[in-house]
C-alpha cells in the first residue's frame, strides 16, 4: 500500500481502525543502510607519524567483553591503529629518528591480520 493509512483489526474485536505509518519501512531502512565499519590506517596512503594524534577509543567484542583500541582522525573519519603498528614504528624510530612519514600494507583477517610499516621518504 503506497498511503499513509493502513486498515487493521483493533485489539482481536474484529473492529477496523487506521493506524498512522510512522517513519521508514523495512524495505525503505535496509536499501539505506550501511554496515558500520572501522577504517584502519592501512587504508590510507600514507601517514604523518608527527602531526597524527592518537585517540582512545573503546568497544565491545562479540562476547560483550569491553576493549580499547587507539585511532587517529583524518578528514572526520576514524582509523585504528593497531598496537603492533605503534611497536613497529617505534623499531623504525631507534633506526631513523627524524622518520616523519610512513606507510602501513596489511595481510589476512581477523586473528591473522598482519601489518607491515613502510618508512617514506
Amino acid at each position: 500500500m503506497d498511503n499513509a493509512h493502513t486498515p487493521t483489526a483493533y485489539k482481536g474485536t474484529g473492529e477496523m481502525r487506521e493506524i498512522n505509518k510512522m517513519g521508514e519501512t523495512l524495505k525503505e531502512a535496509a536499501q539505506k543502510y550501511i554496515p558500520q565499519t572501522t577504517k584502519n590506517i592501512a587504508d590510507l596512503p600514507e601517514v604523518d607519524i608527527e602531526t597524527m594524534q592518537l585517540e582512545d577509543r573503546s568497544g565491545v567484542d562479540n562476547n560483550n567483553e569491553q576493549f580499547n583500541y587507539k585511532v587517529i582522525v583524518v578528514n572526520g573519519e576514524e582509523y585504528r591503529v593497531p598496537s603492533s603498528v605503534i611497536g613497529n614504528i617505534k623499531g623504525i624510530l631507534e633506526k631513523k629518528p627524524a622518520l616523519k612519514k610512513v606507510s602501513v600494507s596489511k595481510t589476512g583477517q581477523g586473528m591473522n591480520t598482519r601489518y607491515t610499516v613502510i618508512p617514506m621518504e
